[in-house]
């Protein structure tokens, strides 16, 4: 067999370009999504109910130990739920969840749930409840429970 410079260059040149892109694949799949960070005050995140859009989940990321501890917050009628961006089943692939069209959807495995189910569901892919209260128009959650779910993230 006989191989020209020219032929060795294309094919250098196309083994660099699909070694590039598929570190850019690997990086941009594991990466977790980080949002603006949680107000604290004392002993608990605080966000002003007023700021929330109904049904429509605004989310958050708390910084703790070097891990970025990701929710997301729910106006439902007279209610605020607040939830884990992370399941059960999924949360080792640190992907979580994003919002489109009245449903959140697992960025992993693409499970989709309307968000005005979100509160009856359990396990599974379902967003992990978060404990919290409401108090003076505003929703509090202690930053012991953020923290206690640390593993997941």
């Amino acid at each position: 067999m006989t191989y020209t410079i020219r032929g060795n260059v294309l094919i250098w040149r196309m083994l660099v370009l699909s070694s590039a892109l598929f570190c850019l694949l690997l990086i941009s799949c594991s990466r977790q999504t980080v949002y603006p960070p949680a107000p604290q005050s004392g002993t608990d995140v605080v966000i002003e109910v007023a700021a929330l859009q109904p049904e429509v989940p605004k989310f958050y990321t708390y910084f703790y130990q070097g891990k970025n501890i990701s929710f997301f917050l729910l106006k439902i009628q007279d209610k605020v739920l607040a939830f884990l961006d992370a399941c059960a089943s999924c949360h080792p692939h640190k992907q979580g969840f994003r919002y489109e069209n009245g449903c959140v959807s697992c960025r992993y495995c693409a499970m989709q749930f309307s968000v005005a189910k979100l509160e009856q569901g359990i396990g599974g892919c379902y967003p992990i409840k978060l404990e919290g209260r409401l108090e003076n128009g505003q929703f509090r959650i202690p930053v012991k429970s953020l923290e206690a779910a640390a593993d997941k993230f």
